[in-house]
């Protein structure tokens, strides 16, 4: 028999199921890439969420004092002042996030001895409950190189994601945008119809819709479940109406007790 023939009392070769690591297969791979959609599907679903419920809530009270003129320069007024501020609060806060990966990343590149670094990433895998003989010829591989070191270290040291360069403006741009969105859709009933009770019945009804739906749309998309996007529909519904109860209660309140 050839040394190359099997046989059924020879056990046949098997592949290494542990292969040596390659520095170059630790690298992302180029071709591959995706963006990831999840900020700015969580900035739409902020944006829109507030700008429905926000501006609603602020013209059913000032349609209680009975001017469709007011209602319409109210909104707006707040609906343009609310668009910035939440344009702003988004770009601020992934502006920070990136300054503090920039920050964590240099402090991460200066220069340490083997020994910390090693003892660091034991420790780190240690949570995973990986022993120290297993981790080795990992530590090994890692201590070898700067920049893959650096990387294992954000990744899941620190548990830091890289930002997008680009995401502090995609990020304001996309939440002040949905922001206005939201927050026209209860005022358009105000720019066609004269009567300001009628306009506040049909920007009820179209809110409560698009309340319903947006809020079944959303936990749909996340959890993928249509026991979830009732709930979300129910829950998005149910603030919604308390905000706009709410406030058109207090101006009609206000209104009625004070004399100008």
């Amino acid at each position: 028999m050839s040394p190359t023939e099997s046989s059924p009392l020879i056990e046949p070769p098997t592949e290494n199921p542990f292969p040596a690591y390659d520095s170059k297969s630790i690298e992302p791979p180029l071709s591959h890439t995706r963006y990831d959609y999840g900020p700015i599907l969580r900035d739409i679903i902020i944006g829109f969420s507030d700008g429905l419920t926000v501006p609603f809530a602020l013209t059913a009270g000032l349609s209680s004092l009975g001017s469709t003129k007011l209602v319409i320069i109210g909104g707006l007024a707040e609906l343009f002042s609310g668009m910035i501020s939440m344009g702003l609060g988004a770009y601020l806060a992934a502006a920070t996030e990136r300054d503090t990966y920039t920050s964590q990343e240099e402090k991460a590149h200066k220069p340490s001895c083997l020994a910390e670094q090693r003892s660091e990433i034991y420790n780190i895998l240690e949570k995973y409950h990986v022993s120290r003989a297993a981790a080795t010829p990992l530590v090994d591989e890692l201590c070898a190189n700067q920049s893959q070191w650096v990387r294992f270290k954000m990744d899941f040291g620190l548990k830091m994601e890289a930002p997008d360069v680009h995401r502090a403006w995609i990020s304001g741009l996309t939440m002040g945008v949905s922001y206005f969105v939201g927050g026209l859709i209860p005022m358009v009933p105000y720019f066609v119809m004269a009567s300001v009770r009628e306009a506040l019945m049909v920007s009820v009804a179209v809110t409560v819709v698009v309340l319903l739906v947006f809020g079944y749309g959303k936990n749909w998309v996340a959890m993928g479940e249509h026991r979830a996007g009732v709930w979300g529909a129910v829950q998005t519904l149910v603030i919604g109406v308390l905000a706009a109860g709410t406030s058109y209660l207090i101006v009609k309140g206000l209104d009625g007790g004070v004399d100008v």
